[in-house]
């Protein structure tokens, strides 16, 4: 796949002037959107990704179109499971819902400038060292049994990691919500706010969720250019996501153990590809390793859309059941006390 430089410099211009309109258009009018506006916001970057991956199509082959899609659906899939983290930290912050978007945007922001840093070593390093696929491919597969074993988490509380304990001690703080301001100036002194924190906070738990979803995708494609935009397309859709699938999410029972199937099956495909082209000395001389299949990526697109629509519709039906025996038996124990 060969992109041009003015390529990577018009894709990425286009991009940072939609989160730049996204950025001001917030900032001046903080507010809780209403489903409708979440609504049509999400159709729109949701549709917009649909529209890139069919000029990726007519640009350069339906292969890399293929690959596009299939990153961009696991990285947004993977991202549906940041939300629950994204809840706990507003929750235990209290940040009003008001400024809730604010402070999501700028978050995304600090997590796609991050999650490039992390495509770019990650692209120096495969292109230097074949062999790291075996290391993806264990890790994606160790992560989804974890992730399967354990399930999510039962603390309904976030815990702040270390860099945000840091800055809590180092720089005073104040306990007052200031809008969207960073820093405010009480007494002669210069304290950062809770928006500062929570964006932290945003920022930092995203780049932990990176280590999982940027080997993944380097599984379904080597390309860095579509590694990168089928991120930021995950990313830029998460806000409003956010808004509009937020009771959603507690009906989601399987989504563990639908990302740790997907994750499993990627994982797989790394290790596979890695034996197809082999250039370990202690295995099998250094020489790629005949008979080993290579998933082709049409078939790993059918499974991520088959593992994802599985997962979705046997959660709805769970909740649903759930709810409805629930139901039944609150009727039951008014008929028994009255």
């Amino acid at each position: 796949m060969n992109v041009p430089t003015w390529g990577w410099f018009l894709t990425i211009g286009l991009m940072a002037v939609f989160l730049a309109v996204d950025v001001f258009v917030i900032a001046r009018r903080p507010h809780v959107p209403s489903m409708a506006e979440a609504g049509r916001h999400l159709a729109f970057f949701v549709g917009l990704a649909v529209l890139f991956g069919l000029f990726v199509w007519f640009e350069w082959g339906g292969q890399y179109a293929g690959e596009f899609y299939a990153g961009w659906l696991t990285e947004y899939s993977l991202s549906v499971d940041n939300l629950f983290v994204f809840l706990l930290i507003m929750a235990s912050f209290k940040v009003p819902q008001k400024l809730q978007q604010s402070a999501l945007m700028v978050g995304i922001v600090i997590a796609i400038v991050l999650r490039g840093i992390f495509i770019a070593l990650g692209a120096v390093v495969i292109n230097a060292y074949a062999w790291v696929f075996y290391i993806f491919g264990a890790f994606l597969i160790y992560t989804a049994v974890k992730l399967a074993t354990e399930g999510e988490s039962d603390d309904d509380e976030y815990h702040e990691n270390r860099l945000l304990l840091w800055i809590e001690k180092r720089f005073p703080a104040t306990k007052e919500w200031n809008g969207t301001r960073l820093t405010v100036i009480e007494n002669g002194k210069r304290l950062i706010t809770p928006m500062l924190i929570v964006i932290l906070a945003l920022g930092t738990t995203d780049l932990l969720f990176a280590l999982d979803s940027i080997p993944a995708i380097y599984g379904l494609t080597k390309e860095p250019f579509l590694v990168l935009t089928a991120n930021i397309f995950a990313l830029m859709g998460l806000r409003q996501l956010y808004f509009l699938i937020g009771g959603l999410l507690k009906k989601l029972v399987y989504l563990s153990i639908g990302l740790s199937v997907l994750l499993a099956f990627i994982g797989v495909k790394l290790v596979l590809h890695a034996l197809h082209e082999n250039n370990l000395p202690f295995l099998n001389g250094g020489q790629p390793i005949e008979g080993v299949p290579d998933i082709p990526i049409l078939v790993s697109l059918g499974a991520i859309v088959l593992i994802l629509g599985v997962t979705t519709v046997a959660s709805l039906w769970k909740s649903k059941r759930d709810a409805r025996l629930e139901g039944a038996d609150a009727g039951a124990d008014e008929s028994v006390a009255s």
